[in-house]
Parts: structure tokens; C-alpha cells; sequence
């Protein structure tokens, strides 16, 4: 996973862009894959970890209705995640992960696997859900994973 951190960091430093993150399920896996890399501070900002509804009511400004409504693990949640964590920090992209990493709390709707990823690059929202296989762990590094991989595919490149 750290090529692939490398590469985003490349693309940011190249933008001179800053990231952020606002994660859930991934308790803050992705912040840490990123600051394991050394310099790490020129292109990463913060990472906000959300675990619960308040927090990312209280953080990242989503509105406790979408959460209502929709629940945690959803498309408008993970959009107003990412678009949050742009809105609060000095970052031009960012990447939100809500998602159920198991073993249990999986629904016949939202089963064990699923997980919603929002990009939001220089004001613009992207999202995703995937549904990952496999233990607790492997759910989240599977997010973790996805979340970098999208995040650097949906920079723009520098001309």
C-alpha cells in the first residue's frame, strides 16, 4: 500500500494541494498510512476520525437528517463527509470512508463489506460503494486501500 501512498503523495506535492481525510469504519487507517511516509507534511493536512453520527454532525457539518434518513453507511453521507472535511480544513481534496467493516451490524440492504467512499477534489464530490469480503481487518484495509487508489485518480493533472 505504500506505492500507492507515494504516488498520491507525488501528485499532491506536484498540485501543491493539500489532502485530507474524514473516516469512519477505517478509524483513521488512511491518515496513518499517510503519515507514515516521511514529509508527509507538505501534502497531508489532518485526518478526522468520525466514528460516531454526532461526530460527524459535529465535524464535518453533516446534517443529522441525511444520517436519519439515509443512514451512516450511505452515498449522501459519504459525499457530505468528504465535502465537510474540505470545508474545515486547508485542504483541496479529501476522501470520506463510512462503511460496516464487521462482524456484525450488516443488514440484507447493507451487508458486512459495505463501504461508501466520497472524493471531493478542489470542490468537486465524487462517490462510490464497494462491498469488500473477508474479516474485519480485511475490510479496512480494503477501504484504506480504495480510498488512496481513488483519491489519486481523480486529481487533475498538472499541465
Amino acid at each position: 500500500m505504500r506505492e500507492f501512498t507515494q504516488v498520491l503523495a507525488d501528485r499532491l506535492i506536484d498540485l501543491g494541494w493539500m489532502m485530507a481525510t474524514a473516516e469512519s469504519c477505517t478509524g483513521g487507517l488512511i491518515a496513518a498510512q499517510c503519515t507514515d511516509l516521511p514529509g508527509s507534511s507538505r501534502w497531508f493536512d489532518r485526518g478526522l476520525v468520525t466514528y460516531s453520527n454526532s461526530a460527524k454532525s459535529e465535524l464535518l457539518g453533516v446534517d443529522a437528517s441525511l444520517i436519519e434518513v439515509h443512514g451512516a453507511v450511505s452515498e449522501p453521507v459519504a459525499r457530505a463527509m468528504a465535502l465537510g472535511s474540505v470545508y474545515r480544513t486547508n485542504a483541496r481534496a479529501s476522501v470520506s470512508v463510512t462503511g460496516i467493516a464487521g462482524p456484525d451490524g450488516g443488514t440484507v440492504a447493507k451487508p458486512v463489506g459495505t463501504v461508501w467512499f466520497g472524493w471531493c477534489i478542489d470542490g468537486l464530490i465524487y462517490s462510490e460503494c464497494q462491498l469488500f469480503s473477508g474479516t474485519r481487518q480485511q475490510v479496512r484495509q480494503a477501504s484504506c486501500a480504495h480510498a488512496l487508489v481513488g483519491l489519486s485518480q481523480r486529481l487533475p493533472v498538472k499541465t
